[in-house]
């Protein structure tokens, strides 16, 4: 398979991108500046999401392609956007959109956006713009898409190769923490190239 992944030096990016190489798909890893390190048979083309147009053929050649970007602090407001004109140049390609936690459904009820036991008032501002870039997806014309929301927690970690899948609702675990490593994630997202489950938007968690 011949995956482009945009925002690929990036925390979940540049994770989906060993992923992918570590299962023998072909990668062009696509950012704005070069990597530091770049797993041995991914090639990095320079590209700005900000310029859709430019990121047209590296979407056209590709079999799948994921998003992985996160606005700059201060720049929340962009994702959603940018992510409906990164669909407008997608048509006909399959695109995974690693969006944010915040629409999910909170188990407490109401979305998670809202619920403060799992987004404290600093991360409010991403996690309204992931609520949008949700909304703006789901009114797209292109229906090529699927949108996977991260749990509360994702940071750094041991990649198991171990999640549970779920809708979307916010997955808890018995401990009662929302969490998963940014190396499984990108487990699940090379799991839902592969084999895609069809549903709109998804979630995984420990």
């Amino acid at each position: 398979m011949k995956i482009t992944v945009i925002g690929a030096t990036g925390m979940v990016g540049s994770r989906v991108t060993a992923e992918a190489v570590r299962r023998g798909h072909g990668v062009t890893a696509v950012s704005r500046s070069a990597p530091e390190r770049l797993p041995e048979g991914a090639e990095w083309v320079a590209g700005d999401v900000a310029r859709p147009q430019e990121l047209e053929p590296l979407i056209a050649s590709a079999d799948a392609v994921v998003l992985a970007i996160r606005p700059a602090p201060g720049a929340e407001a962009e994702i959603a956007p940018l992510t409906g004109q990164l669909l407008d140049v997608a048509a006909g390609t399959p695109l995974l959109i690693v969006g944010g936690a915040g629409p999910l459904r909170s188990p407490s009820g109401g979305l998670v956006v809202d619920d403060t036991a799992y987004v404290p008032r600093q991360w409010r501002a991403v996690a309204a713009a992931s609520t949008e870039q949700l909304r703006v997806s789901t009114g797209h014309f292109n229906t090529g898409w699927t949108y996977l929301s991260p749990p509360a927690l994702l940071e750094p970690g041991e990649r198991t190769g171990t999640y549970r899948r779920g809708g979307d609702t916010l997955l808890v675990g018995p401990d009662g923490l929302s969490r998963i490593s940014a190396e499984d994630l990108a487990v699940a997202v090379l799991d839902e190239l592969q084999a895609p489950s069809g549903e709109r938007h998804l979630t995984v968690a420990y």
